[in-house]
């Protein structure tokens, strides 16, 4: 995606700006700066994570790169035909993104992988961007409810009127559609509260109303 709507030296949360600089004093090879959208400019499926993981997307650089969850996530969207490779390791890993891209609710490392309510709402004038900047008949992926409401709100529709749940399926304004989905975190696929077939089911129907 564009970045020109990305502010990769953004530092409006103070919480967030802090704890990035205590992470870069302790692992000064990290990225620990926000954490820029990535796949292709302009992208008819758009998956909106929580954060970045600490020694994940905060390390490398590339959102979902480097951890647990980035497993699952890539080696679907290689599957659907929306990567040409199932595994993310490094930003330079030559992975790239076909009709996607990727990006995350907030920008910054949280603390214990929880941003509160006031750094998602100023993280949101980001996300607004990415939103807007899709084409009409776009599809939006949300890996959790914190993303899920974040899409939302940003694009003005009451919370009542779009409730969260795995599979449901949003008609939004410019005639977008969201797509919930469990995050694909670890302890989600541990537990097994979301399962490979289960995710998988998203990417589908997105393909598919995505064309």
């Amino acid at each position: 995606m564009s970045l020109a709507m990305f502010d990769p030296g953004c530092r409006r949360c103070p919480r967030l700006a802090g704890f990035l600089d205590s992470v870069k004093a302790d692992y000064p090879d990290y990225h620990c700066r926000p954490v820029a959208p990535f796949g292709a400019k302009h992208p008819r499926v758009l998956v909106v994570g929580l954060a970045p993981g600490m020694h994940g997307a905060n390390a490398t650089g590339r959102p979902f790169t480097g951890d647990h969850a980035g497993i699952l996530l890539y080696q679907t969207l290689h599957k659907f035909g929306f990567a040409n490779r199932a595994q993310s390791v490094s930003a330079d890993d030559g992975l790239r993104l076909k009709k996607c891209a990727i990006t995350n609710a907030v920008k910054c490392l949280p603390p214990q992988n929880k941003p509160v309510g006031k750094e998602i709402n100023t993280c949101r004038a980001f996300l607004a961007e990415e939103l807007q900047a899709l084409k009409e008949g776009s599809v939006v992926i949300a890996l959790g409810s914190i993303a899920h409401k974040s899409i939302v709100a940003a694009l003005g529709v009451a919370q009542k009127d779009a409730p969260f749940a795995h599979g449901a399926e949003h008609r939004l304004p410019r005639e977008l559609t969201l797509i919930d989905s469990y995050h694909c975190s670890r302890y989600n696929t541990q537990t097994r509260r979301l399962t490979t077939e289960m995710f998988e089911s998203v990417f589908a129907r997105a393909k598919v109303l995505a064309g």
